[in-house]
Formats: structure tokens, sequence, C-alpha cells
């Protein structure tokens, strides 16, 4: 369980990003009955360190701090071209070898991939710093257009924004879907992006001729997930051909309309099943599943759980806190 969580700084710090972490990890939320975490900074040197947006924060630990860390975050890292100090290097090995996991926002990927730590491991950073990750650290698998993606002790993350959702992700994971989507209501924030989508979209979606808009459309099918909803009616209700409809929702969101509902309804399976006591066979149907059998298909191929498992899991925490 993550309780304690340090943010290493260099030289010079990227202000929004640093905040990203400080937002989940730093702030205490127990008001709403969200998890309070140890949270510090640390730095290779100590005192006032300068960010890019032309102030400085005062870091009063050093690396130290690091032994007691159960996250390591890595918030983007403006120096790129500066050599990164070997014991800040050497520090990272030792958290991730007892088990400490690593998060990185944006160009922060770039320290754990000099430690070492993302060698044959799929990695994500900010896509105009794709190619210099992959031409620096040829070993890392770097993966130009996902927002995040955990592999081994690292969870790998591109720009600013996405560094948000790879923390939501790592709340789910540790704390369940309910608490996750509370911090996200609480930051006023999208509770769920997965990791798969895209980091851009390639081109505006061009407006349709009816005042029936995606965004309105994609707001209807949040609230209507039990029902058996195709791209067929979806592209109906949205007075486009099913072929227009498919590429423009993917334009807009950066993934497919079936990915896209997957994604939603595992994460209402997800709440259901710690926030209710509602069977199993009765969270599928809530969900959009149909039945038990394909909620647990898709359960445990997503999240590498039963649904019943989940439950106990997460349950059990929310009774503990």
């Amino acid at each position: 369980m993550i309780r304690n969580v340090v943010a290493v700084v260099g030289d010079q710090v990227a202000a929004f990003e640093l905040g990203v972490v400080c937002q989940v990890f730093g702030l205490d939320r127990s008001d709403d009955g969200l998890p309070v975490h140890d949270f510090a900074v640390c730095a290779p040197r100590p005192g006032a360190v300068p960010t890019t947006s032309g102030f400085a924060i005062q870091v009063e630990h050093g690396l130290e701090r690091l032994a007691a860390a159960d996250l390591v975050a890595v918030p983007a890292w403006p120096q790129l071209d500066a050599p990164v100090p070997e014991q800040l290097l050497a520090a990272l090995r030792e958290a991730a070898g007892r088990g400490t996991q690593v998060l990185s926002i944006c160009t922060g990927a770039f320290l754990p991939a000099a430690a070492g730590l993302l060698d044959g491991r799929r990695a994500a950073t900010h896509w105009q710093f794709a190619g210099l990750l992959a031409r620096r650290f040829p070993r890392v698998r770097v993966d130009r257009d996902i927002l995040y993606v955990a592999d081994g002790p690292v969870l790998s993350s591109a720009g600013a924004a996405a560094g948000i959702d790879a923390c939501l992700h790592l709340v789910r994971r540790e704390y369940g879907a309910a608490t996750a989507n509370a911090l996200a209501r609480r930051m006023v924030v999208p509770a769920h992006r997965s990791g798969g989508q895209a980091q851009f979209v390639e081109a505006p979606v061009p407006a349709p001729r009816t005042p029936y808009e995606l965004s309105e459309l994609i707001d209807w099918m949040q609230e209507h997930l039990a029902e058996p909803l195709t791209v067929r009616t979806l592209a109906a209700r949205a007075a486009m051909s099913p072929r227009t409809f498919a590429r423009r929702f993917k334009a807009a969101t950066g993934t497919t309309p079936h990915r896209w509902l997957l994604d939603q309804r595992l994460q209402l399976a997800e709440e259901l099943l710690e926030t209710t006591d509602l069977a199993v066979e009765a969270v599928a149907a809530c969900a959009g599943f149909g039945g038990a059998d394909t909620l647990r298909h898709h359960f445990a191929a997503r999240r590498g759980v039963a649904p019943a498992a989940h439950r106990r899991a997460f349950r059990r925490d929310l009774q503990a806190r």
C-alpha cells in the first residue's frame, strides 16, 4: 500500500508537473474520507530550487528521504542535457530494488531510463521527446502514443495532464475505483482515461450539421451504460453514418467506441463492487455486461482478478478506513 510518497527534483523543476504530484499525494483530504500520505520533496542538493515558471521552491530533504518511500515520483525533468547525479540514479535503483513504485511524468521518464529501470520495458513520455528518449536509451521500448503505461517498477506517463491520469490510476489500483473517483471529483478532472488512449487528437472534430454534438452523446452514453449500445445505434443518435461516427469518435477521444464503453463499464463495475452489496450478476447487468460470465471475462483480462476478489480486497480496505 502506498503510504509514503517522495517527489524528486533536480537543480530545476517543472512547477505544474510537481504540482500534479502534490495535488494527488500531498494534500490532506481526510475530510472527504480520502487517504492521507506522508509526503515530501527531496533533491540531490536541498535548498532553493528554481522552477521553470520563474519562482523557486524550498526543498528540505536530501536523497536519504527516499529510503522510507513507497512511491518515488519524478516530475518533468527540464535539464535533459545536464548529467544526472550518479547518487540519484543509485538511489532510484535501490528504491526499485526494494519494491518501491516509481512514477515519472513527462520527461521525468529520462531518469528511470538512465538508471536502467526501463531496459527492455515499455515507457511513455511526452510525444515531443519520445524520439530523443528512444535514441538516448535504445533498450527502452518507447511508446509514442499512449497516455501512461506500467511496466515493472515504473509507471511512466506522457505530458502534464497525463500525469494526472497516471496518478489517479495508481490511486485506483491501490485504493479502488470509489476512492479514485472521489478524488477526481474533488480535483474536478475526468475520473478515468485509460493509459492506451492517444496523447493528442490528430485533427479537430468537424462540427456536426445537427445540434447534437459528440460531447452531448458521450454524456448520454455515460448515463446509459446498462443498455446495449452499438456503433450503429450511437451513429444514428449522432445523425452520422457508422463509419463517420467511429472515425469522429476516435478523433475526439483517442479511442474506439467499443474500447471507451468497455473502460467506462469496467470502472462502473468496480465502483458497484466496492460500494454496494449487489450480486455479481446484478453488477454485470447494471454496468452493461449482460451477464456475470462476461463481466468475469473482461475483469480478469483487464484487472487481473475476478470481480469477487476485487470486492473482497477493496471492501475490506474501505472498512479499514
